[in-house]
């Protein structure tokens, strides 16, 4: 069983993991494929949402509102209600606007680009780029602000235990 001192240490390394790994998205790697060749930046950005199904970016991704909302519980439980207040809107936060953005849009969308075979057309290539490019960046920044904001509330709860 995770312990009350370790949970709220494991809820923001994972908070600031996905927090990073978005972050990354928005202040170079999308900016980098948007100057590329748009052919290049479609097979690019196919590779790279293949290869994030992976064990790195699982517990990030997937287990950070389950950290989070286990801390939530084992603080109430222990009645620290501000600090388990904290971690359990980090949770709500990231659930909704990290988690739910990517599985209702971001997912979406990556697995539509996945299908497009690469048109040799640089008019019809760049089209397809920027159709793709400008919508995902957007939420993506929904993302980031959300994963943000649950780490720097993870922080808060953090200094909320007594």
């Amino acid at each position: 069983m995770i312990s009350t001192r370790l949970a709220p240490l494991l809820s923001l390394l994972l908070s600031a993991a996905i927090f990073g790994f978005f972050y990354a998205w928005v202040c170079s790697t999308m900016w980098g494929l948007d100057a590329a060749d748009p052919a290049v930046a479609i097979q690019a950005m196919q590779a790279m949402n293949a290869s994030v199904r992976n064990a790195v970016f699982f517990p990030a991704f997937f287990l950070t509102p389950v950290v989070l909302a286990l801390t939530s519980g084992l603080l109430f439980r222990d009645h620290q209600r501000g600090a388990a207040t904290c971690f359990g809107l980090a949770a709500g936060v990231y659930l909704l606007g990290g988690f739910g953005v990517t599985v209702l849009f971001n997912v979406p969308m990556n697995e539509a680009l996945a299908a497009v075979i690469v048109p040799e057309a640089t008019e019809t290539a760049n089209r397809i780029w920027q159709d793709y490019s400008g919508r995902w960046q957007f939420l993506n920044q929904i993302r980031t602000v959300a994963s943000g904001l649950a780490v720097l509330l993870a922080g808060a709860g953090l200094l909320r235990i007594r």
